[in-house]
């Protein structure tokens, strides 16, 4: 036959050693043998790629022995490979004969489909290769369901480099609850995509718009697919589940860099599925030795295993949390991969505020978040059961509220504007009187100061330092230098600005303390470092750790703003750095290509500025919980 056509019809024949090329010469069909195997399939590769890239195998788990293969049209219509003689068949399209004609014919387009046509007149499609597919999820072919015809084309990785075959990998898409896709690994689940959110699947923050392609999600009554389009059409970009389990966007970079890798699943501990348990989130960006933790009002299943960092048992509700009918309500957790799915509840039809009705008046309902964010936000997932495989995000995530009792709302949501439910009076009067109880104290704490008076609430610096002080309002007190490089803040402004350091406002834990965000009323964003009783720092060593730092300040190294020591309580206050450390980027795969060897080049230099630095401010970048790049 030669390799002049992309098209088989009713009198040709494709033998071993013949091709077929696509109309503008993108992809090839014909025989070949994987890597050292001598068995022989029919498949789809790329024909302009130098290295042989295999998009599609028909007879994978049938190989043909020795090069006796042929692929013809048989006299119903199908799509038929057999050996020469043609006594023995080992693949066809196994298309109803009554839906095709003698006629037919099959052609490779040019996306990479091979179709068969019930006619010559090529009007009507009786049969593709995109509805039947390997390991592979090429540009412009749709992933999901059709639920007209019942198809659900599923990937299934090879078994190995030199063999085609089915493994027990699987990726596909269900639509049981609100539709997601898992990978599989047999019958266990090894990561899930998430629901789409209107803007992206919610496991998959890198699904942003980009210059190089376009993600098209539809779902109807006709279908549930979702499908990548390149803007680029040349650009050469595939999608493979790869024989090790792991899913693989991939790029053809020309002869010298092959295939790039720009993006894969599951990519950390966090993308295992349920890798901290029920009721849990689990946060790399936590800047405790673990990354799991137990959801607000919850507490670990079994003490032991989660103090051995062994989560997979999850987390429990405290005994003394309340949540049906007691002023319960709920805390956001933000950037979040909303838990599975499977058995959520969706309506479409709610917005936010009417969710969190329903989900208050249903004592089962745990949690509930937008079903779309775009556009401000619309529809309505509501979760009965298990909250599981909750993970946080840097950016991209969306907002999921935990359904909570009074009394741990009214620890967590002090002074914020998240969604409650109604309290009960009796806790309405307990918060007034303890905030009067508050204000009481601190009047006293503040005029026992100025007087001078000695105690265990006078703080540790004193004006000859050079340090500025604030009081719980964040103004200047009186007695302080004014030229000072770090101020002394009050407690009571640390625990306004942190909301009485809140779960929702922890950014991680160490073994010297954990690091809270809060805002001042001047509305500055901050970082206070709360350290631990435990740490085993005296007053002694933490004045002179806090004088030393504030003489080696350093424009391209996070800012130390101040510190407290008041009571018990010592803390450090650093600027608040919304990209986090520069170990973020340069040790992420997805956001290490965003800062080239000039951009790291320019790095190095920054951080070795003299600029009255100290090898030993360096430290001090342990504190960082940003870069700004």
């Amino acid at each position: 036959m030669g390799v002049s056509t992309d098209t088989i019809g009713p009198n040709q024949s494709l033998k071993d050693g013949d091709i077929l090329v696509s109309s503008g010469n993108a992809f090839a069909l014909g025989f070949f043998s994987p890597g050292k195997s001598r068995n022989r399939y029919i498949g789809i590769w790329y024909n302009k790629v130098p290295e042989q890239t295999v998009v599609w195998v028909a007879n994978r788990d049938n190989p043909i022995n020795g090069t006796s293969g042929v692929l013809v049209i048989d006299p119903a219509g199908n799509l038929v490979l057999s050996n020469e003689s043609r006594n023995l068949s080992v693949w066809s399209t196994n298309v109803s004969s009554i839906t095709l004609q003698k006629s037919s014919s099959a052609q490779l387009m040019e996306t990479g489909n091979f179709v068969l046509f019930q006619d010559q007149s090529r009007s009507v499609i009786a049969w593709q290769s995109f509805d039947y597919p390997t390991n592979t999820i090429l540009p412009n072919m749709k992933a999901g369901w059709n639920r007209k015809t019942g198809l659900n084309p599923f990937f299934r990785s090879w078994k190995s480099h030199d063999d085609p075959g089915t493994s027990e990998y699987v990726f596909k898409l269900e639509l049981n609850g609100t539709p997601q896709f898992f990978l599989y690994k047999g019958s266990d689940r090894l990561w899930r995509t998430g629901p789409w959110n209107g803007l992206r699947l919610s496991g998959v923050p890198e699904m942003d718009p980009n210059f190089v392609f376009n993600i098209i999600y539809v779902e109807n009554d006709d279908e549930v697919t979702i499908t990548y389009v390149m803007k680029d059409p040349s650009i050469f970009s595939r999608m493979v589940l790869n024989e090790s389990g792991t899913l693989e966007r991939l790029t053809w970079q020309g002869p010298d860099r092959g295939w790039a890798r720009f993006w894969d699943a599951p990519e950390d501990q966090c993308d295992n599925y349920a890798h901290c348990g029920a009721y849990s989130n689990c946060d790399l960006f936590n800047l405790s030795e673990f990354e799991c933790s137990c959801l607000p009002g919850f507490e670990p299943q079994l003490e032991r295993q989660w103090y051995l960092r062994e989560a997979s048992h999850g987390c429990k509700r405290k005994q003394e949390e309340n949540v049906c009918g007691n002023g319960e309500g709920f805390i956001k957790v933000t950037n979040a991969k909303v838990p599975d799915t499977s058995i959520a509840h969706v309506n479409k039809n709610l917005g936010l505020t009417a969710c969190q009705e329903l989900c208050l008046k249903n004592c089962s309902c745990t949690a509930f978040a937008s079903a779309n964010i775009s556009g401000g936000g619309n529809g309505c997932i509501t979760w009965h059961g298990n909250l599981v495989d909750i993970r946080q995000f840097s950016n991209n995530g969306q907002d999921l509220y935990i359904r909570v009792s009074a009394a741990q709302l009214a620890r967590n949501t002090r002074n914020s504007k998240g969604f409650h439910g109604k309290r009960l009076a009796t806790t309405v009067i307990a918060s007034i009187v303890g905030m009067l109880l508050i204000l009481f104290l601190a009047c006293w704490l503040s005029k026992k100061k100025r007087k001078g008076a000695k105690g265990e609430t006078k703080s540790l610096f004193s004006s000859s330092t050079g340090l500025t002080s604030y009081d719980s309002r964040g103004k200047e007190m009186d007695g302080s230098g004014t030229n000072a490089e770090v101020s002394v803040f009050d407690v009571n402004t640390i625990v306004s600005a942190t909301d009485d350091f809140s779960q929702s406002n922890k950014l991680g834990e160490g073994g010297f303390g954990a690091v809270y965000k809060g805002r001042l009323d001047s509305g500055q964003e901050i970082a206070v470092k709360r350290l631990s009783k435990i740490s085993g720092q005296g007053n002694e060593e933490f004045k002179n750790e806090i004088t030393l730092i504030a003489r080696l300040q350093h424009k391209n190294l996070v800012r130390l703003l101040g510190c407290c020591s008041q009571q018990d309580e010592k803390m450090l206050v650093y600027e608040y750095l919304p990209n986090k450390g520069l170990d973020n980027f340069i040790f992420d795969k997805t956001r290490r290509s965003f800062i080239g060897w000039s951009k790291r080049f320019e790095i190095i230099l920054g951080i070795a500025r003299r600029d009255d630095i100290s090898p030993r401010r360096l430290q001090t970048k342990n504190y960082s919980q940003g870069f700004e790049s």
